[in-house]
């Protein structure tokens, strides 16, 4: 950054916002114009004395032409290391601060001038000296900036990151306040706590609770450990406590999900409920007194054991709802209006089951817990309906093999492991610091959320919170994700469903054809379809299932095919790449990638097949294969998905 983008403050480079446990805002009077603006910063007074006009600032281009004419600290903002070499050399102090209180490495450091910084230090320059309004150390600069390879490079220098500035914040706590998660993720790595209070007695959680609008950084804190029920020195305040009297609604969200109590109280008594009724937060009382309500249901034996066999149950009720709704529409009474109060009855059920059960988890197992109570139910009708008109015995083997294969790849689908990136915390915190001593601690190669090194081809999954290698998609069917270590079976699952869905088609054909009087030329369309109903509602339903089920599995398997053999893709690399192309004046086509081997090779190190050795197909381990350097990225990685 140049001196000359903005005018500002010596140092001054925070927000004038109220700590909250404080009661008070910090004024710090008139300051003179500082070239450096950051988000965060009030309004402060410019002397009139001091301020420039921007028509006579030097233009960038003459910056060299006229570098023998500028005093030290503009060659300092601009990084003309010969002539501040000059100016040392005829005597000048680099430890003698401006009128401010500034010196020159907090110049250097604010425009991130790594060579000015390594000289202003072998003359003598103090890394932890203390300037500006705001006595801050150069490092606090740099991170406010968020100049990670300076804050790098200060540290490499003996820096103190536990020192606190004159608001009484220390270099975690700015860094999260500034919100530059790779400088918090680095602070972390080299030993500062995260749950380090400032001189206020707040930790970082709880600035980013209450000053960070948004999920981050506060989901960022949690993830590394960060305590939700430590208390300030102050008023005894939670973090949770500090997001709800900043109305921080999903702060407060990703707190309790946490864990934070909600019966915590301050040095005053006050639970956050109870804040959030001083607020005047319909939301925040609405969500603190449900989870509440939640936590001391949850104590019960009985929801213990519904939870712990939540995927059991859910399929039971899903079971026994299908069932009910085919067997009230079979019945043999003619009277609709019966049949349609028991179909009340049952959604009444269901919704009541969906009440009590724990709704995030309901919600997610539902697709999953439907389709194997579809599964059930075909199996079921195929055994009760269709084997009594005696089927060929080919057709019952090839039924029995399609049903076990279902189930079996439908099982392994789940239970297999999709390539999930896992590491241990010293080796997060190795990976945080190659990384950043590198330079590439970027989010394409660096996952904030895992703090892990993301090896090529992966992404996160916000659903499972995790990085897969080679992530497909999140998928609803399975409540988990496909990856590189379980995506084959999920091919070989849709298949043998479509296949199991061909086979209802057959089977309730081949009844109708039998049981039913069909006579499409003399009934119509409407006509057969009230015969259909008339004869077997039931089947009819199965039918409409088995339809369903078929048809998004059958499309989405000709997709993923058609992604695997010609274009050697997943599905989130074809999704980020051709949003990327749009943005292109020629777009390169999607077949021509580093990973596309043709359709037979395609085809052959998918599914792993040899053919007596006729292939040779591709043995690789995703979760291994990191890209070769920091500017060689690969194809479909993660800074294009």
């Amino acid at each position: 950054m140049d001196w000359n983008e903005g005018d500002n403050d010596h140092g001054n480079m925070h927000d004038n916002c109220n700590h909250g446990n404080t009661g008070h805002s910090h004024s710090h009077g008139p300051r003179a114009p500082h070239p450096f603006m950051t988000p965060f910063q009030g309004q402060f007074a410019n002397k009139a004395d001091q301020a420039m006009d921007i028509s006579q600032q030097p233009k960038r281009r003459s910056h060299m032409d006229e570098s023998a004419s500028l005093d030290i600290v503009k060659a300092t903002q601009f990084g003309i290391l010969e002539r501040c070499k000059e100016l040392v050399d005829a005597g000048y102090d680099v430890r003698l601060p401006d009128k401010e209180n500034v010196t020159l490495l907090h110049w250097a450091a604010i425009n991130n001038r790594a060579e000015l910084v390594k000289f202003y230090i072998s003359k003598g320059s103090l890394v932890d000296q203390l300037g500006g309004d705001l006595n801050s150390s150069p490092l606090h600069w740099a991170i406010r900036q968020g100049h990670l390879p300076m804050v790098i490079q200060l540290i490499r220098y003996g820096a103190d990151s536990s020192i606190a500035d004159g608001e009484g914040y220390r270099a975690l706590h700015l860094s999260i306040l500034f919100q530059h998660m790779g400088i918090a993720a680095y602070l972390m790595a080299k030993g500062q706590e995260v749950d380090g209070p400032d001189c206020n007695g707040q930790t970082p959680l709880m600035l980013a609770a209450q000053k960070i609008i948004g999920p981050e950084p506060t989901n960022f804190l949690i993830k590394n450990n960060a305590s939700v029920n430590a208390v300030d020195k102050v008023n005894r305040n939670t973090p949770l406590h500090c997001a709800v009297l900043a109305g921080n609604v999903d702060a407060a969200h990703i707190l309790l999900e946490a864990g934070a109590s909600v019966d915590a109280e301050n040095l005053n008594g006050h639970t956050p409920i109870d804040l959030a009724h001083q607020v005047h937060s319909p939301l925040l009382i609405h969500m603190l007194n449900h989870v509440k309500q939640e936590r001391i249901r949850s104590n019960s034996r009985c929801l213990r054991i519904v939870n712990r066999y939540r995927v059991f149950l859910q399929f039971l009720l899903c079971t026994a709802v299908l069932g009910s709704v085919g067997a009230i529409v079979d019945m043999n009474s003619e009277s609709w209006l019966l049949k349609g109060v028991l179909l009340a009855c049952v959604i009444g059920v269901l919704n009541l089951a969906a009440r009590n059960f724990p709704s995030p988890g309901f919600q997610t197992l539902l697709p999953a817990t439907a389709l194997m109570a579809s599964v059930f139910w075909m199996i079921v009708t195929w055994c009760l309906w269709f084997l009594p008109d005696g089927p060929s015995a080919t057709a019952q083997a090839l039924f029995t093999v399609n049903a076990t294969a279902l189930l079996y790849f439908y099982l392994r689908t789940c239970r297999t492991d999709p390539g999930s990136i896992k590491a241990t915390e010293e080796e997060k915190k190795m990976n945080v610091l190659v990384l950043a001593e590198a330079g590439g601690l970027e989010p394409r190669i660096f996952c904030t959320s895992c703090m892990i090194k993301k090896p090529m081809r992966t992404n996160h999954c916000f659903n499972c919170d995790a990085c897969v290698a080679k992530q497909d998609h999140h998928s609803i069917w399975t409540n988990g994700c496909i990856g590189a270590r379980n995506h084959h079976y999920f091919i070989l699952f849709l298949f043998s469903l479509m296949l199991m869905g061909a086979w209802m088609f057959y089977g309730c054909l081949k009844y109708w054809a039998t049981h039913c009087v069909l006579h499409y030329e003399e009934q119509g369309l409407w006509g057969v379809v009230s015969v259909l109903v008339t004869c077997s509602p039931w089947l009819l339903s199965v039918f409409l299932l088995a339809f369903y089920h078929t048809c998004w599995s059958g499309l989405m398997l000709l997709l993923q095919l058609y992604q695997i053999a010609f274009l050697g893709l997943t599905t989130a690399e074809r999704t980020s790449l051709t949003m990327h192309q749009r943005k292109q004046r020629q777009p390169v086509p999607l077949k021509q990638n580093p990973y596309n081997l043709g359709v037979m090779r395609n085809l052959a190190s998918f599914f792993q097949l040899r053919c007596c050795g006729l292939f040779k197909p591709a043995i690789i381990d995703w979760t291994q294969q990191f890209p070769p350097g920091r500017d060689q990225h690969g194809f479909g990685h993660t800074d294009l998905v």
